[in-house]
């Protein structure tokens, strides 16, 4: 009767598994969702380009309004990739939007947080998108600047993965003045040793023109860059290696490993998996960095300590700057972190009893990140007109196939551990 009851319980445990796993949503993939659309192919490499996409692909839930490529050709041919970047993260929303919820926003209007509202380089309401239910039925969109105009409406529903991604199509740009008339100097013109300086990180600095090494950087620019930056208080701390000590061309690999020949911004570390290559790469060294994520933090392995990103500088294609908390240390310069000392054995006392161990269950914790937050809209809408209707009638497709891939969450882990375990005790039976 145990073995039949235990049988059921096993049974069950294994149904709740399945039914919990089948409903795992799979991760969504903005490329691969617009690789099916020839009239978003513009809008599509420009995602790709500014690794907005990878930005994208890490949150959830989010909206995007995409342009087709005639309405997307009065940006692109006027301004430079850094300020197109700015100008397509004001059409990313931080919320699920679909054709159904648009019809149904509270007293007419909302504002809803952009993906540019989280770079911190969005003054008052600019970071913001002004949704308003119009008569008639259309939708408009606009500035979430006080009196700007709606100068954008909905044109059509083109795929949805069900409150996790949205993909809507609107008739023009969203027009953000102050994104559109920020100057945009030449990525090889920026002051590097000066914004480092600004941020806290005048060592670095100093270390980076007394090496030589900022002539290197500045070289690697025009082709992208991505610097993590020591604060001053990281080279004050008690574990860091006396630098004194190190030739001319070790200090260099060092300053070199701070740094990767590409534009990595933080969207696309989050999605890193393998290892990154560095400035310092070699034939004689890998002088390779790991990334790790744990909700919004995001911290690089070494092989021989962690250090966390603490902020962002800059990030202006082609160039990223980051501020991180600790040196990056190389295995190739300062050896593997030293394993942890075993504890001393435990004591145990002789027992009549046959010799005989029955080991115990491990048990595992896991912690769960946090999830992403986003900057809370201004209480106030602006108010605003359209300057045209709508372009094209409301469609409404779901996405059967959205690319990715399924992750087991901890819940579901814990029901198969379970339920083997029961299974296993049965047959022991």
């Amino acid at each position: 009767m145990a073995s039949f009851h235990h049988f059921f319980v096993v049974l069950s445990l294994l149904a709740i598994f399945n039914s919990a796993f089948a409903a795992a949503p799979a991760a969504h993939n903005i490329t691969k969702i617009l690789e099916a659309y020839p009239e978003y192919s513009e809008f599509n490499n420009l995602l790709i380009q500014t690794k907005l996409a990878d930005e994208i692909n890490s949150r959830e839930p989010v909206t995007v309004l995409v342009l087709s490529n005639g309405a997307l050709s009065s940006i692109t041919g006027k301004h430079p990739l850094s300020v197109v970047k700015n100008e397509l993260a004001l059409h990313v929303l931080l919320d699920y939007f679909d054709a159904g919820k648009l019809h149904k926003i509270s007293d007419g209007s909302t504002l809803s947080t952009t993906l540019y509202q989280t770079t911190g380089n969005a003054p008052g309401n600019i970071g913001f998108v002004n949704i308003t239910d119009l008569k008639g039925g259309n939708v408009g969109f606009g500035s979430g600047v006080p009196g700007s105009t709606l100068d954008s409406t909905y044109s059509k529903s083109v795929q949805q993965q069900p409150y996790t991604i949205s993909v809507l199509e609107i008739s023009a740009p969203i027009n953000a003045p102050a994104i559109l008339t920020a100057p945009a100097p030449p990525a090889s013109d920026v002051n590097i040793t000066g914004l480092l300086e600004k941020a806290g990180c005048k060592t670095f600095a100093s270390l980076l023109l007394s090496s030589g090494v900022l002539k290197t950087y500045q070289s690697a620019i025009d082709k992208g860059l991505t610097i993590f930056a020591p604060n001053d208080e990281a080279f004050k701390a008690a574990k860091v290696p006396d630098l004194n000590k190190l030739s001319n061309a070790e200090v260099v690999s060092l300053l070199q490993y701070h740094a990767l020949a590409t534009y990595t911004p933080i969207g696309t570390l989050k999605t890193t998996k393998s290892s990154i290559s560095t400035l310092a790469t070699n034939g004689a060294g890998k002088y390779d960095l790991s990334v790790t994520t744990a909700g919004d933090s995001v911290s690089l392995d070494t092989g021989v300590d962690t250090s966390r990103i603490s902020s962002t500088v800059l990030d202006s294609t082609p160039l990223c700057i980051f501020t991180v908390d600790s040196l990056l240390l190389p295995t190739e310069l300062f050896g593997k972190a030293p394993a942890s000392a075993p504890g001393p054995a435990p004591e145990i006392s002789p027992s009549p009893a046959a010799d005989v161990e029955a080991p115990g269950p491990a048990l595992e914790s896991a912690t769960a990140p946090s999830p992403l937050s986003s900057p809370a809209p201004p209480t106030s809408s602006p108010v605003g007109s359209p300057s045209k209707g709508p372009t094209a009638d409301s469609q409404n497709i779901t996405s059967e196939n959205a690319a990715g891939a399924l992750e087991t969450p901890a819940l579901m882990k814990m029901l198969l551990t379970v339920s083997v375990s029961v299974f296993a005790s049965i047959l022991m039976f």
